[in-house]
């Protein structure tokens, strides 16, 4: 009996943790409109991942101080991670902020975390990685119908002109980016611990951001920056960032990609949820059309239109490298 409670223990606390990532990424689309009203979008990017990195360097030394794992990693390890960092947190942010200063958040809450786990399934299928069944090719076809939908709204907006276009379709390409970063976690996993990747993936990519941003922060007059706009740098740099890159690094190590990227599907429900709560965004109908159609195809894809348990040994079974 107590056997069998470890191993149901075992195989839930993957996805808790996953649960855990999804409520906090969902949170930090709206937060971080609210500092991109006020901030360069490449300052904000800065500022969020650059917190984070420094959270999780203080992490990383508490870990060492109290004794946690000291897996020895070659320079290959530390090169797979920060090489995961450009892609996931370099090229992600840069995408993502520049479309959140376009437009609103509530268009990235659907398209990103959504379109995430759609293009890791695709890239899996076309690699043969993974069967390409019925239910898959039907549902990327379904999801594409919806995300062709949906940029048709965002052209016709009301009042919106090109910019929330172009701001979705940034919000595309940083979608791309986070399934190439999701991709490479179990490679990346292969011989070094999440903290110590999810710590030099983030730092490499906040360097590679306060590089790029340098010219725009010169620019900001910093006395005049609001108080909640600064709670809210804080809170998306521990919260969005430093702690659910940690856990989302966990759970692919322990379920793998194509599991974790089901869990993406809780994100667009917390962050359309604040969205029209703190900022008072909202879709047209065609839009909004067009998110269920996608998020409908983006199910069917992932699942393969049904939820299988996995048996607590097949993560070990799968190949790190």
């Amino acid at each position: 009996m107590a056997d069998t409670e470890t191993s149901g223990a075992g195989r839930t606390q993957p996805y808790l943790l996953l649960a855990t990532t999804m409520l906090l990424w969902g949170s930090g689309f709206s937060s971080s409109k609210v500092i991109v009203d006020h901030l360069p979008h490449s300052v904000v990017a800065t500022l969020r991942f650059g917190g984070g990195a420094l959270a999780l360097l203080v992490a990383l030394r508490l870990s060492r101080q109290l004794g946690g794992a000291r897996r020895r990693s070659s320079p290959r390890d530390w090169a797979r991670a920060a090489g995961a960092g450009v892609i996931g947190v370099f090229a992600y942010n840069l995408f993502f902020f520049w479309g959140l200063s376009l437009a609103p958040s509530i268009d990235g809450s659907s398209i990103v975390p959504v379109m995430s786990p759609v293009l890791t399934t695709a890239f899996l299928l076309i690699t043969r990685q993974e069967n390409a069944s019925v239910a898959r090719v039907a549902g990327l076809a379904t999801g594409a119908v919806g995300a062709l939908i949906f940029f048709a709204g965002s052209a016709g907006a009301a009042g919106a002109g090109q910019a929330r276009l172009i701001g979705d379709l940034l919000f595309l390409l940083s979608a791309g980016c986070w399934a190439a970063f999701t991709l490479s976690g179990r490679r990346v996993l292969a011989g070094i611990e999440p903290l110590k990747a999810t710590t030099y993936a983030t730092l490499s990519g906040a360097v590679l951001l306060a590089i790029y941003s340098a010219p725009a922060a010169t620019e900001v007059a910093w006395q005049d920056v609001p108080a909640y706009v600064w709670l809210n740098v804080v809170f998306v740099a521990l919260g969005p960032t430093a702690v659910a890159n940690l856990l989302y690094y966990r759970g692919i190590h322990a379920v793998g990609p194509a599991s974790a990227s089901i869990m993406m599907f809780v994100v667009p429900v917390v962050g359309t949820a604040c969205s029209a709560v703190f900022l008072g965004e909202s879709f047209d109908t065609v839009q909004a059309t067009g998110a269920a159609v996608l998020l409908v195809g983006a199910v069917l894809a992932v699942t393969q239109g049904r939820f299988r348990a996995r048996r607590p040994d097949t993560a070990a079974r799968q190949p790190t490298s």
